[in-house]
């Protein structure tokens, strides 16, 4: 389903956030990253993440670890 797979497990905030957001920069609108992170801010920033720099978060696991973020590129 996802595009691109990363797993940023092991990283503190606001690494996992600024990473995706350098992976972003590389896909075409419309792709799809799929990230797994376990730092318990991540669910949080990525949420915020997301609603700032105009992605869709579509799928936000976080009842378990690591967690799980799919994101749609915005335009």
């Amino acid at each position: 389903m996802a595009d691109k797979q990363l797993d940023y497990r092991g990283m503190k905030c606001p690494l996992p956030v600024l990473k995706a957001r350098r992976a972003l920069k590389e896909m075409a609108s419309g792709d799809v990253l799929e990230i797994q992170a376990d730092d318990p801010a991540s669910p949080l920033d990525f949420a915020h993440f997301c609603d700032e720099a105009g992605h869709q978060l579509i799928n936000s696991q976080t009842d378990t670890t690591p967690f799980t973020f799919i994101i749609i590129k915005g335009v």
